[in-house]
């Protein structure tokens, strides 16, 4: 005898591949019972025992007069305060930036083999959104659009466990990022090849070339580290040469 499926379950199975796919992240409120009930076309009382569900797993809270939230635990792993620590130290920004090719590469290549139309929308629109925020020079609003620029990517390429690993490191980068964007506006006028590396990133994925699109993030981010080292060598000269006068005087 075939067992029939709950539609509480079927909710359940929802909400769940919501939250994988990064539709619902960390700490976001669900709507309320009435509208949830209402998008999904469902009775209350068989969302409810959804939430039930979800709670159960340690998937949601409940907020006393507050709502129903996604849990803020789900990334603890990945986003540990180890983590922060380690992502803040100079010496690993090289290491991050070798980590990005990985992650990004595998993006960049997956959105462009399966990325459709609403994703294309979606990065187009990350993409004007980090170009507005580069024209105004700040580190910290830019990092946080490239964030976003990086997250929607993953969300193209399909790919829930890439997904949730992006949005588990998303601040981590944000904070190598904003490190490097500093150090890039210290020492160098790079503003326009970056934005034209990015542009030809999201044209690729747009076009659905996936060898193309992994090959235009990884020379977009060894432009950056190339650029980044050539900085390094130029300021250890410069203090080569202040320490060298300061002897012969």
């Amino acid at each position: 005898m075939i067992k029939q499926t709950k539609l509480s379950d079927v909710i359940t199975e929802r909400l769940e591949s919501m939250i994988v796919d990064g539709t619902l992240s960390a700490g976001e409120k669900l709507l309320p019972e009435r509208e949830l009930a209402a998008k999904f076309k469902v009775s209350r009382p068989s969302l409810r025992e959804a939430i039930q569900n979800l709670h159960a797993k340690g998937l949601i809270e409940r907020k006393q007069g507050g709502g129903t939230f996604v849990s803020q635990h789900l990334n603890k792993r990945l986003s540990d305060p180890l983590l922060a620590l380690i992502s803040k130290r100079p010496e690993t920004q090289f290491d991050l930036l070798e980590f990005r090719h990985a992650l990004e590469g595998m993006a960049a290549f997956y959105a462009a083999l399966r990325g459709q139309k609403q994703d294309h929308n979606a990065l187009t629109q990350a993409l004007e959104k980090l170009q507005s925020a580069s024209t105004k020079a700040k580190p910290e609003e830019e990092a946080i659009a490239l964030g976003e620029f990086y997250f929607a990517m993953a969300q193209a390429s399909q790919n829930m466990v890439l997904v949730q690993v992006m949005q588990a490191m998303r601040l981590p980068l944000e904070d190598n990022v904003k490190q490097n964007l500093a150090m890039l506006r210290s020492g160098a006028s790079v503003e326009s090849e970056l934005s034209q590396q990015r542009t030809n990133i999201v044209l690729a994925i747009i076009s659905g070339n996936p060898e193309a699109a992994r090959d235009a993030s990884h020379l977009h981010l060894s432009f950056i580290e190339k650029t980044l080292l050539d900085i390094n060598k130029n300021k250890a000269n410069v203090q080569r040469s202040l320490r060298r006068i300061v002897s012969d005087n």
